[in-house]
């Protein structure tokens, strides 16, 4: 096949930002070691992925299948073990304790301050006297 146009693989994906997107997940799946469609011709993979997209020797479908599944953090059907679970919560609390123990420290801190301060203003009155 010569060059691959843009104009060749909008006819089949008229979107251009899915059309790179496609495209960048089939030249990720070739790079993985998906067998190609065509030839190589010395084309580089994303060259090669933007060609069988043109020729539609490629499912879109699965493409984008493939390129949701890529992306998603939550995969559907998997849920934590329950002795994670318990963990994370255990962990959670411990943390939630510590900030309130920080936050009396914090506060006992700033009490002492404040009496510190008032000896200080008491003790300056009276040199002043």
């Amino acid at each position: 096949m010569a060059r691959v146009t843009v104009e060749d693989c909008i006819r089949e994906v008229p979107n251009r930002f899915d059309l790179v997107l496609l495209a960048a997940q089939r030249g990720r799946q070739i790079s993985a070691g998906s067998p190609l469609t065509l030839p190589r011709d010395n084309d580089k993979n994303p060259v090669v992925a933007l060609r069988e997209i043109a020729e539609r020797t490629v499912s879109l479908d699965e493409l984008q299948e493939g390129l949701i599944q890529g992306l998603q953090k939550h995969i559907p059907g998997e849920e934590p073990e329950e002795e994670v679970m318990q963990f994370i919560a255990e962990e959670q609390s411990y943390a939630g304790e510590a900030h309130q123990q920080a936050e009396i420290e914090d506060l006992a801190l700033d009490d002492e301050m404040s009496d510190d301060e008032d000896d200080i203003d008491v003790e300056v009155v009276e040199e002043e006297e």
